[in-house]
This record gives structure tokens, C-alpha cells and sequence, in this order.
């Protein structure tokens, strides 16, 4: 017999811990670094170092979890990709180009498939 998820309904609570959460870690690991780093063929790369967006997403687990294995799914998706949403479009806005807005998307739509996919993975796991 198959169990239906207690909380299935997004819950405004856990939105807004994950979101409050998502946009701190942001600041901690991405944050303060805002410079590119100038290479001697004239390329430019960066801000952000592998090391610090890795750490980011590592740390992201731990909300996420918090929040999925309270059978919570919709607040763990909806707070991470509106923290990094709300983060990223902060962080970025100052792009003369405009084309921050298409690196935004890009930031949601991947978080909303991948939290979705381990908030899901993560929930079935706890409910065994």
C-alpha cells in the first residue's frame, strides 16, 4: 500500500527557512567575492572559484534535507529556488548587458530540477 506525503501542500514556513537559509549561504560562499580574475592571454574568468560554488551547493543539502525529510518536498523546492533566484538576480543585476536575467533563469531551473529530484529521493528514503 502506498502512502501519500503528509505534507504535500507547499507550507509558508519552510519556504521561507529555506529561502532565508539559501540566500545566507549564498552571501557566505559567494557573496564577497566580486572581482574577475585577469589571465596574461587577456581572457577573464570568475568571480567565482569551483571550490566556492561546490561548497555552496554542498551546504545547500543541508536545508534541503531539513526541510525533506519532514515530507515537506514543495518547501524544500520553492525556498532553495527562490533563494538562489532572489540571490542570484541581486548579485548580478548590475550587468549592463541585461543578460544577468538569462544566468537567473538558468540558476532556477536547474535548482528547481535538481531539488526536486533529491528533495523526492530524499523524502521516499525517510519514509521507509
Amino acid at each position: 500500500m502506498r502512502t501519500r506525503l503528509r505534507n504535500a501542500a507547499p507550507q509558508p514556513w519552510a519556504i521561507l527557512v529555506t529561502a532565508l537559509t539559501t540566500l545566507a549561504l549564498w552571501a557566505v560562499w559567494l557573496g564577497w567575492d566580486q572581482h574577475r580574475d585577469i589571465h596574461p592571454d587577456g581572457s577573464s574568468t570568475g568571480p567565482y572559484e569551483a571550490w566556492q560554488v561546490i561548497g555552496l551547493v554542498l551546504t545547500l543539502l543541508v536545508p534541503l534535507y531539513w526541510a525533506a525529510s519532514r515530507q515537506n518536498i514543495a518547501g524544500s523546492v520553492l525556498g532553495i529556488t527562490a533563494g538562489l533566484g532572489l540571490a542570484s538576480f541581486y548579485d548580478w543585476s548590475d550587468d549592463a548587458s541585461g543578460l544577468f536575467a538569462v544566468g537567473v533563469i538558468m540558476i532556477m531551473a536547474a535548482s528547481l530540477v535538481t531539488t526536486t529530484g533529491v528533495s523526492v529521493g530524499v523524502a521516499a528514503v525517510k519514509r521507509r
